[in-house]
C-alpha cells in the first residue's frame, strides 16, 4: 500500500441503540462521539439503526406475509396471464 493515501484503520465501537447492543471492531469510519469500552479504553462510537441483534433475519422475529392474498390481488388486478389459459 502507498503510504499517506489510505484512511486510518483503528478500533471503533458500533452501537445499535434499538437493541442495546454494541461491538468493538476495526474500521476506517470516524466519529466525534466517544465511549468508554469494557477494557477501560475510549473509542469512537458510531450509532447504527440495524445490527445482527435487531435485524429480523438474525433474531427470528420476521413477519409472515399472506402470500396467497397477494397472488389473488395480483390476478384480480392484472388477470391470470398465460398460466390460467
Amino acid at each position: 500500500m502507498k503510504p499517506g493515501i489510505h484512511p486510518a484503520y483503528r478500533p471503533v465501537v458500533f452501537r445499535d441503540r434499538a437493541a442495546d447492543f454494541a461491538f468493538l471492531t476495526r474500521s476506517t469510519a470516524t466519529s466525534d462521539t466517544t465511549v468508554e469500552w469494557e477494557d477501560g479504553n475510549t473509542y469512537p462510537v458510531i450509532d447504527v439503526e440495524i445490527s445482527s441483534a435487531s435485524h429480523p433475519f438474525y433474531t427470528g422475529t420476521q413477519r409472515v406475509l399472506d402470500t396467497a392474498g397477494r397472488v389473488e390481488r395480483f390476478e384480480r388486478r392484472y388477470g391470470r396471464g398465460r398460466r390460467g389459459r
